[in-house]
């Protein structure tokens, strides 16, 4: 928060202004407020500067943002169920085979969960949960697992690197890019094509980089309920022997320049809260915690068939 005093003339003798410190120096201080307007005030009159923790995240914005995410990452057949969204994605990911709480009041009736485990029956999976923070809860009997953190940023907050880049965005996954899908530190099983391929009411883009695909990456632009426009960033991978030489910010950094053009004013990304690394990485590049997701299965379920996920 920064407080400053205002030229002669006005009702009131000083105001204040909230948002991201930018630049601070003996001359002045810029301020970028909540609307996106930069803000410069001449030091000799600022009064007070103080900081200010993250604003607290409301319910509506994860719901939204997971609505968004949702479709981004669909499967290949959705269906509703008493305020439920289901996935099937051919087993690939979990995010792609969860069912997700994305309506207000989602049901955890025995009947609805009944329902649920049926459909995934009937697709020779377990019922699998998604559990966004505040937005549900594991019911009796079921136990949950793999913790993920999903990050997200203000794109205007983002430095974006400007000019031509070697990086490749294309409409479909290319040869080499399908290629280099990895899944669980194995090949990626059949059926994985069609869900990396799959997004409601959006646009995809593939990030390719160097011959044989060094990196990769997968961008999808979806609005959420609440209008504001998301790129959200997925299946992004660095062969191994290229890694630690910066070419994961690249390949991010050119995936959500590339849902800037397309009208994303927002990007986001899930992670597992145990990659310490990539975690790490994608702070290093702007993206602050929003929430976390969980996933729940009924407790003797655990463990059996598992569906993990791409990042």
């Amino acid at each position: 928060m920064l407080r400053y005093r205002l030229p002669p003339g006005h009702t009131h003798p000083m105001t204040d202004i909230i948002g991201e410190l930018v630049a601070i120096d003996a001359q002045a201080v810029s301020v970028r407020g909540r609307d996106g307007a930069l803000v410069q005030i001449a030091a000799d009159r600022v009064v007070a500067l103080k900081p200010l923790g993250p604003r607290p995240i409301r319910t509506s914005e994860i719901r939204a943002l997971e609505a968004a995410a949702a479709d981004g990452w669909p499967g290949v057949e959705r269906e509703w169920i008493d305020g439920w969204q289901l996935r099937f994605g051919h087993g690939f990911t979990g995010r792609a085979n969860s069912a997700s709480p994305l309506e207000p009041g989602a049901s955890t009736s025995a009947e609805t969960l009944s329902a649920i485990t049926a459909w995934y029956a009937a697709r020779a999976l377990p019922p699998t949960l998604s559990l966004p923070d505040r937005l549900g809860r594991a019911p009796d009997g079921w136990s949950t697992y793999n913790e993920s953190a999903v990050m997200a940023a203000d794109i205007s907050n983002l430095g974006l690197r400007d000019g031509d880049s070697a990086i490749a965005v294309t409409e479909e996954p290319t040869a080499e890019w399908l290629a280099s899908l990895h899944y669980q530190g194995g090949t990626a099983p059949a059926g994985a094509a069609e869900v990396v391929s799959a997004v409601h009411d959006g646009a995809l883009g593939f990030g390719t980089l160097g011959f044989g695909a060094v990196a990769v990456g997968r961008a999808a632009v979806t609005t959420a309920p609440d209008g504001r426009r998301w790129v959200g960033l997925a299946s992004l991978r660095v062969a191994p022997e290229h890694r630690r030489n910066g070419l994961g910010t690249l390949m991010c950094g050119e995936l959500v320049r590339w849902g800037r053009q397309i009208g994303a004013t927002h990007a986001y990304l899930q992670v597992s809260v145990d990659n310490a690394e990539a975690v790490a990485l994608y702070r290093d590049l702007g993206f602050i915690d929003h929430h976390r997701y969980r996933y729940a299965r009924p407790t003797e379920a655990i463990g059996a068939n598992s569906v993990g996920r791409v990042l």
